[in-house]
């Protein structure tokens, strides 16, 4: 609880702003706009575990990295995540903010105490995952992930 005391969850500086959009390619040129060229990515991602069940989905990115924060932005291809949720539910715009941990399964540990609940993740090896975590729903409820990449 040290990190209540201080007020603070030692998650340091945000890395990334995601945004969630229905059609990545109409959506490209108003973020181009505002943020210069992005890279596209395929993201097939099997074996994740959203709210407690393993499922694929299907993932569209595209990711900036002209400016200190990274900026990705999401399309949902196939499947039911936390992308999808906030879709239907608040539309697109922004989505998610993340920051860089040196261990994931402590920090999500760690936040847990304090009310933050893990709901969509994916280790791909090691020192490799991610995870979305939930704010405690007097701050929101809205999404920060967490991204172990050792």
């Amino acid at each position: 609880m040290e990190a209540l005391k201080d007020g603070k969850l030692g998650l340091g500086p945000i890395d990334q702003v995601g945004y969630v959009v229905h059609d990545l390619n109409s959506s490209l040129p108003l973020y181009e706009a505002l943020f210069g060229p992005f890279e596209l990515m395929d993201a097939p991602l099997d074996g994740v575990l959203f709210r407690g069940k393993e499922i694929s989905c299907h993932l569209k990115i595209a990711i900036n990295t002209s400016g200190p924060v990274e900026v990705e932005l999401i399309q949902v291809l196939e499947g039911e995540t936390p992308h999808s949720e906030h879709l239907r539910r608040c539309g697109e715009g922004p989505h998610h903010v993340r920051f860089i941990v040196e261990n994931l399964d402590a920090k999500e540990a760690e936040l847990a105490q304090f009310g933050y609940r893990s709901i969509f993740r994916k280790r791909f090896g090691p020192h490799l995952a991610f995870a979305y975590v939930e704010t405690p729903h007097a701050l929101g409820p809205s999404l920060i992930e967490l991204f172990e990449n050792g």
